[in-house]
């Protein structure tokens, strides 16, 4: 049975009743040749504010000459974007993961709206990664999304910096380790250019994912932004969709329970971010599949740490990619057995045959052998406990201690914690929760990037743990606790705490716990009143009446 490459815009322009509607395109210089090939959707993000989108309108030029060289007739648009690293730290924070599910909305509505025949997603920064997949997921129409590539590292006397490096800078000069001219100096030498934060951060980290789930073409997302090639792949990604189109090959097809496990495989075996839990659970939801927030410790447990990435290890992204890429990653899994390598992608590859042609750099020293991993299990581990009874997750990458009991200080805003690392009222043995900043309480999740740098630059971070309803940045690490569930918002356990109490974190056991009794904790729980919402208008206050547990992915449908 063929599939229809013009299975949609058939109906939106042929025949007479449609001439109106082919009217408008001729207005802005569509010609009949045109209007009777397929039309294909090239959706970025671009906005003049930030260095991770800053080349999509140059990548869509490419990606449309592929698509006209293939036959289909590209039409570009854009959607928003709001950028972690410039937010962080701020109100504006709170706008980060609400846009991940409005960037979803938006290319759903343009596509659905035009009847496009298939699209390309291009993305950059964190949110609009997940957005852009969550939208495949959603429309099911052939589709391919590439990522616009990882900044370069910049250099600070002989030392290779990612945007990690300031925040922690923030913190060293705060606690008085550095003076105003040398953050300076890491200010202006962390970002050199176009491209995404430049460690195994959340955007690396989704782009990583999603070429692992098959929904990009293995090692296109891997080159950075500045390189040469970039340009190529987006003309290769134009070429794809159409062949794709051509197919019928749908992202219902490739999103399945297997190929999810394979995404998390990946960021297990890579140390990727915390956020990757809620984002892999959005699209699944998205795909319509089941998959529980417990199969990310399953796979967690089994899959060796193999690639050496900063915020915890040493290499970039860019380093990544003169390695190998993750096709040496997914190499590495094939041969532990950790792979279904029958999962189709949308290179009409298995990826099991992607990650067989893998082509490993001579002597590199990022993607560790199987035989000697970083460690014997993955980057990321679910908690549960009497604060979390829906879950939590921790990140493991970086650090070897297994439990830490440290005394409780309670802070229901990021913003109040901060000013406490600051002043130095933190203090080693603390375990500092910040609460109602969960997707309702926030709203919007923020990440604690503020907080958990200030703390590695004050040289706090071995001897304190942080736990939190909020998010973490992918460039967080040390003893750190997120997405813990049900947020205080809604009357979660974590509303509960006291300055004071006794808290322990067990990875062995994987357990968050507060040592106090259950009908004592009962007795706080009924006595709570959460603060007033912040929002009760707009679409903060809209997304707080809609928004899931992050257990289930923080989704809004």
């Amino acid at each position: 049975m063929t599939f229809d490459p013009r299975h949609k815009s058939r109906v939106l322009l042929d025949g007479t009743d449609r001439a109106a509607a082919r009217s408008y395109f001729r207005a802005v210089g569509f010609t009949d040749d045109d209007l009777r090939k397929p039309l294909v959707g090239v959706a970025h993000c671009w906005i003049e504010l930030t260095p991770c989108n800053s080349n999509h309108r140059k990548l869509a030029e490419k990606v449309k000459e592929g698509i006209r060289a293939a036959g289909g007739t590209p039409i570009e648009f854009n959607t928003i974007s709001v950028t972690d690293g410039i937010a962080m730290g701020t109100e504006g924070m709170k706008a980060s993961l609400i846009s991940r599910d409005w960037i979803a909305d938006s290319v759903e509505l343009v596509v659905r709206g035009h009847l496009f025949d298939a699209f390309v997603g291009i993305s950059g920064c964190d949110k609009t990664i997940p957005g852009m997949v969550m939208a495949m997921a959603r429309l099911n129409l052939p589709s391919v999304m590439l990522y616009s590539g990882s900044i370069l590292y910049g250099e600070y006397k002989g030392r290779r910096l990612t945007v990690q490096d300031i925040f922690e800078a923030i913190g060293a000069r705060n606690a008085g380790k550095i003076d105003d001219r040398e953050l300076h100096a890491i200010e202006c030498s962390a970002c050199p250019g176009d491209g995404a934060c430049g460690g195994q951060f959340t955007a690396n980290t989704m782009s990583t994912a999603f070429e692992m789930l098959g929904v990009s073409p293995m090692g296109f997302n891997d080159v950075p932004a500045p390189d040469v090639h970039k340009e190529e792949v987006a003309v290769q990604t134009g070429r794809m969709v159409m062949d794709l189109l051509g197919k019928g090959l749908l992202p219902r097809q490739i999103i399945t329970k297997k190929s999810l496990q394979n995404a998390i495989a990946g960021v297990m075996a890579t140390g990727g971010s915390t956020n990757a839990v809620l984002h892999l659970l959005a699209v699944a939801k998205e795909a319509g599949v089941q998959l529980d927030i417990e199969e990310f410790d399953r796979i967690s447990r089994r899959t060796p740490l193999l690639a050496d990435m900063k915020p915890w290890g040493s290499y970039t992204a860019p380093e990544m990619h003169e390695a190998g890429g993750m096709a040496v990653v997914a190499k590495r899994l094939l041969q532990a057995g950790l792979l279904n390598e029958k999962e189709m992608t949308v290179s009409g590859k298995t990826i099991g045959e992607a990650a067989r042609a893998a082509r490993e750099a001579p002597g590199q020293k990022v993607i560790r052998q199987l035989s000697n991993p970083l460690a014997g299990h993955g980057g990321l581990a679910i908690l549960k406990g009497n604060l979390a009874p829906d879950g939590c997750v921790a990140k493991l990458a970086g650090h070897s201690d297994e439990v830490f009991r440290g005394r409780a200080r309670v802070f229901n805003r990021e913003e109040d914690a901060f000013v406490a690392v600051k002043t130095g009222k933190i203090k080693a043995g603390d375990f500092i929760v910040i609460r109602y900043e969960g997707p309702k309480g926030g709203p919007g999740m923020r990440e604690m990037l503020h907080v958990t740098g200030a703390l590695q630059g004050a040289g706090l971070g071995p001897t304190v743990a942080l736990m939190t309803d909020g998010r973490f940045s992918g460039a967080s690490h040390g003893f750190m606790v997120g997405h813990v569930a049900p947020e205080a918002a809604v009357g979660g356990p974590i509303a509960a705490l006291r300055d004071g109490d006794s808290i322990v974190l067990d990875v062995k056991k994987r357990h968050l716990d507060v040592e106090v009794s259950a009908a004592e904790l009962k007795k706080r729980l009924k006595a709570v009143k959460p603060p007033k919402a912040r929002y009760t208008w707009g679409a903060m206050a809209k997304y707080a009446r809609l928004v899931s547990s992050a257990s289930d992915g923080a989704v809004t449908g």
